[in-house]
């Protein structure tokens, strides 16, 4: 039994270490490297390679390194193979962090006193009560609900859109279609977090900016593929929307005549709002293969048919 590690290389290093030290007696191999690919029985991928299932003949069960699973390409996996996408606490943390920083940026003007400094101006912004600020959240699973905790203790009015129906006490919550409007329409500060579907590609556009308060502002830590990129350009020259924090693009990076990269409204990140801590990501997939092996029941297993 092997395990082959497939996504990010500069941190390929890091999980090598975190199963050498939990798990010593179990092969870990760094993509390309596969050893032996009769003895391979789990991936832990990002994007699985292709002709899986010819490659690794005794593979038992592929791990999403993401808490999500929208980024991989289902097509070339076989239908009866399980797949997992990683619970893990240093994902919702570190997403939680990203949001509250964002959150306040936006909150504070920063985009602006940044733009300010690149065009060396000196000039006051005036300040606004947390409790006059109201941010929204899109997607209320175990991401969302992080985000909104972190956020209570600044004041803010707290609200969260979800496809269903969601309870959380100090939140006003909205679902479907039909509440996604009135959601919008009390919302200052907009946070996507939710799945890539085909009922959520290109959701963020001029129609839904058009539904926001004037001056609003948008955080994007869902996928590139909810943004349409030239609505959002639009709203921000307009005056609709006031700034932008876009940490996910598609495709990533983005070209070097990307407009993103100067706009003086957006402020853009490497698609590092939320990463899994190798060390107890490794500690999650050990949990997982050892219940997988008992028949007990695994946490995290993706319904093929919703794929999130």
């Amino acid at each position: 039994m092997s395990i082959v590690y497939k996504a990010s290389p500069e941190r390929a290093g890091q999980w090598a270490a975190a199963f050498a030290r939990q798990a010593p007696d179990m092969p870990f191999h760094i993509w390309p490297e596969t050893g032996d690919p009769a003895a391979v029985e789990y991936l832990l991928l990002w994007q699985p390679p292709e002709r899986i299932a010819e490659t690794f003949p005794n593979l038992k069960m592929v791990f999403s390194v993401g808490a999500g699973v929208d980024q991989l390409d289902f097509d070339r996996l076989p239908p009866e193979l399980p797949v997992v996408r990683m619970l893990e606490p240093g994902i919702a943390e570190s997403m939680a962090e990203f949001v509250c920083m964002a959150a306040l940026m936006l909150h504070r003007d920063m985009v602006g006193y940044i733009d300010q400094q690149r065009r060396k101006q000196w000039r006051e912004i005036q300040v606004r009560a947390g409790s006059d600020r109201r941010v929204g959240i899109l997607g209320l699973g175990q991401l969302g609900q992080a985000s909104l905790d972190r956020l209570r203790p600044f004041g803010f009015r707290l609200s969260g859109w979800n496809r269903s129906p969601r309870r959380i006490e100090g939140v006003s919550t909205f679902a479907g279609p039909d509440e996604l409007p009135a959601f919008l329409a009390q919302t200052d500060i907009l946070v996507c977090l939710l799945p890539l579907t085909e009922a959520t590609r290109g959701l963020l556009d001029a129609r839904l900016f058009a539904q926001l308060p004037r001056g609003a502002a948008l955080i994007n830590v869902g996928r590139g593929g909810h943004l349409v990129e030239a609505d959002l350009l639009a709203a921000l020259e307009s005056g609709q929307l006031s700034g932008a924090m876009i940490d996910v693009l598609d495709p990533e990076p983005p070209a070097p005549e990307h407009p993103f990269w100067h706009h003086p409204r957006i402020v853009m990140t490497p698609h590092i709002a939320s990463m899994t801590r190798p060390e107890s990501g490794a500690a999650f997939v050990l949990d997982t293969i050892a219940r997988q092996r008992r028949g007990r029941p695994i946490a995290g297993l993706v319904a093929r048919d919703r794929r999130y």
